[in-house]
This record gives structure tokens, C-alpha cells and sequence, in this order.
């Protein structure tokens, strides 16, 4: 630091200055609803079924598990299977190529709201689906389908162009070396995507209200109605009468998508070094 020119030192303490204050948000936040929530967790909270005394979270559990798992059965194979289109297959420069990536980098900026109201002038009223949990689906794989894309593409160009000179010149055919040696090697920065996608399914609430309403019970089917644990939780924390409880479900939430992170990032690494 001594030896540091004045310039440098100075950009020294601003990227130290910004990291120390973002680990501090990012630990005020987290503990702030440690504390809020840990005091608030009771047992009548996991109950299966829903009631207005006991404000269960196990159906939001249960509906924000089918809605992720919905949600990526959706978009990842469309956002895959475009990326690796555009990459490997279409030719470099192409006009419709670069006005496909510019539509996805702006749709990816589109307020979640938004897309609340295409899915409920689209999915539940013009396609007659009502609020319903395949309506919440397909919107939010509308929205997560752009980050897909994008970090999938992002992906397949890291993979060194030697992998693919490789496969051609030991006579694999282009869509064998994309599938057995691109891919492949590309799956840790997928996954990367998809995570970022889970995260940006379970926090959602504005896009969900319009789409898959908000009824407290397990869904039996596609068609009925429910609400996640970010929607329940919003749900309780409008009505005022157990902001309690919406403490405690912003803790589970949290722990929730943590779990959910810290599996997929376990996965990527073994896939890495696999």
C-alpha cells in the first residue's frame, strides 16, 4: 500500500470500500431475517393442511416445487437448444442473429409485472386457463427463457474451438461434436444459468398474482390455482394479521433458496471435474 501510486491507491480503497459494503447489505439482510423469522417458526406452520389460524407453508412449499420444476421443463430445452443454434449452426454475422440476441437482452430487462400481464390477458383469459398453475408455469418460462439463452450461449463460446476441431477431424459429424463434446464441456456454465433462473422463479410474486392466483391448498392439478411461498408470504405480510408468520416464511424462503443453490453449485463442480 505504501509503494501504491496515489491513483492506484485510491482505486485500491474504493474496490475494497465497495466489497466491505456489499458483504455488509448482503449479511445485514441475511441476518435480519434470521432474527425476524427464527423466533416466529412453530410447528402448526408445517401442518398440511392450510387454515387461517394455522397459515401453513407446506402447500406453498409444494406449489413453489412444481412451479420451478414446471417452469424449467419449459424453458431450458427452448433456451438450450436456440443457443446452441445460434452458436454452432448459424453463421456468424447473420442479421436475424444479432436481432435475436438484442430481443432477448431487452426482454430479460422487462419488469416482472409485465409479464404478469401477458400470461393473464394471454394464458388465463385467451386461452381460457383461468389462474392456474400451467398459466404460472409458461409465464414464468417466458421470463426465465432469455437468461437461459443467454448464459447457455455464453457457455458454448468458452468452449475452445480446438474441442470441435478436434471431433471434425476424427470424423464426427458437427451434430455428434456439439452433443458429445461441446455440451459436455459447456454444462458447468449451463447450470450456472439455470441456477440464476431458480432463483428468479422462487422469489416471484407480481408475475404469479396475475397468473396462478393465490389460493392457500395444495394444487391437485395443472388447472387449479395456488400460490408459492413468495406470493404467501407477500399474502401475509398485505393482510396485517400475521406478519409473524411472514417472517418466518421469508426465513424458510431463504433457506430454501439457499439449499436449492448450494445443490445445483455442488452438481456443476462434480460435472466439472467429471
Amino acid at each position: 500500500m505504501k509503494n501504491k501510486k496515489p491513483f492506484d491507491l485510491f482505486l485500491s480503497i474504493i474496490t475494497y470500500g465497495a466489497a466491505i459494503i456489499a458483504v455488509s447489505v448482503l449479511a445485514f439482510l441475511i441476518g435480519y431475517v434470521v432474527i425476524k423469522g427464527a423466533p416466529n417458526l412453530k410447528w402448526s406452520l408445517f401442518s398440511l393442511e392450510y387454515t387461517s389460524e394455522n397459515v401453513s407453508v407446506v402447500p406453498a412449499i409444494i406449489t413453489t416445487v412444481e412451479m420451478t420444476f414446471l417452469s424449467l421443463i419449459i424453458a431450458v430445452p427452448l433456451g438450450v437448444f436456440t443457443a446452441i443454434y445460434l452458436v454452432e449452426y448459424a453463421k456468424r454475422g447473420n442479421k436475424i442473429v444479432g436481432l435475436v440476441r438484442v430481443t432477448a437482452e431487452t426482454l430479460s430487462g422487462i419488469p416482472s409485472i409485465v409479464y404478469g400481464l401477458f400470461g393473464m390477458l394471454f394464458f388465463v383469459t385467451a386461452l381460457g386457463w383461468g389462474f392456474s398453475l400451467i398459466a404460472g408455469a409458461f409465464t414464468l418460462s417466458i421470463m426465465i427463457l432469455p437468461l437461459i439463452m443467454r448464459t447457455t450461449e455464453e457457455a458454448l463460446k468458452s468452449v475452445p474451438d480446438s474441442y470441435r476441431e478436434g471431433a471434425f477431424g476424427l470424423g464426427a459429424g458437427r451434430l455428434r461434436a456439439v452433443f458429445k463434446i461441446v455440451l459436455p464441456a459447456a454444462v458447468p456454465g449451463i447450470l450456472s444459468g439455470i441456477i440464476l433462473a431458480i432463483g428468479r422463479i422462487v422469489g416471484e410474486t407480481a408475475a404469479l398474482i396475475y397468473t396462478a392466483g393465490t389460493v392457500a391448498q395444495t394444487p391437485k392439478g395443472l388447472t387449479d390455482s395456488a400460490r408459492t411461498l413468495s406470493v404467501h408470504m407477500y399474502a401475509l405480510s398485505s393482510e396485517g394479521l400475521h406478519t409473524n408468520e411472514a417472517y418466518a416464511t421469508a426465513l424458510i424462503l431463504l433457506v430454501m433458496v439457499i439449499g436449492i443453490n448450494a445443490i445445483a453449485s455442488y452438481t456443476a463442480k462434480k460435472l466439472a471435474k467429471g
